[in-house]
């Protein structure tokens, strides 16, 4: 939308230059970007990076210097995501929190340590009155044989509130229950940690419990329930 407001604006002569802080902002799809840039500098509108300076197609050359420059640039940026990726995976697996949002149940606390912004980084640990919270969850899961409704509708008349200050809805006490982290086990894509024993919330009987019932009642009409 932003582009086509820039295009009616060009056509209406409203201004003469775009000045971008880099090229490939123009456009999420690299393929596109080359031929925004063509279009503005046809409609004599002047073309300008903060980065890279001013982009002109007076011939041939600047043309295909034009396209090279985006798929390079295409490249490293899918390069540059594999080593984030990567980092990320490696992280996790250590037992390092590597940011998101913060599990119901714990808490961020400073470990003292910097990172390459000079800010100190953080860690989870255990809060413990949402973690008796957890633990009633899955009892009354297991125990007691309520659904996500009916949890979340008890949760909400108690006066508990999620972290961002909303009552709690199913899809919240779902995720609670089939999220490995109060197991001990810090996820983040395909990468998981080894058990962290001062992350556990929930004895991994009572949650291969929950995942059990989780199951059944997903494919209740498959199969004969046992639970």
């Amino acid at each position: 939308d932003a582009i086509q407001d820039l295009k009616e604006a060009a056509l209406a002569r409203e201004f003469d230059a775009l000045l971008v802080f880099m090229f490939d902002r123009l456009g999420r799809i690299e393929n596109e970007t080359p031929f925004v840039l063509q279009w503005f500098a046809e409609h004599e509108i002047e073309v300008w990076s903060v980065n890279e300076g001013q982009q002109k197609f007076e011939n041939h050359v600047d043309k295909l210097m034009n396209y090279i420059r985006f798929w390079q640039a295409s490249g490293e940026s899918e390069k540059t995501s594999i080593r984030v990726k990567t980092r990320l995976n490696q992280m996790t697996e250590e037992g390092l929190y590597t940011g998101g949002a913060v599990p119901y149940g714990y808490t961020l606390v400073k470990n003292g340590r910097l990172n390459k912004k000079g800010q100190e980084m953080r860690d989870l640990a255990v809060d413990i009155t949402e973690a008796d919270l957890v633990r009633k969850i899955f009892r009354l899961t297991i125990s007691e044989g309520y659904g996500s409704y009916q949890i979340s509708s008890i949760l909400n008349k108690e006066g508990f509130r999620t972290h961002g200050g909303a009552e709690f809805q199913s899809n919240h006490i779902l995720r609670i229950l089939k999220n490995s982290i109060y197991c001990g086990f810090l996820k983040n894509g395909d990468a998981t940690s080894e058990r962290i024993e001062s992350l556990r919330i929930i004895d991994d009987h009572d949650f291969a419990m929950a995942q059990e019932i989780l199951r059944q009642r997903a494919h209740k009409s498959d199969e004969k329930r046992t639970i």
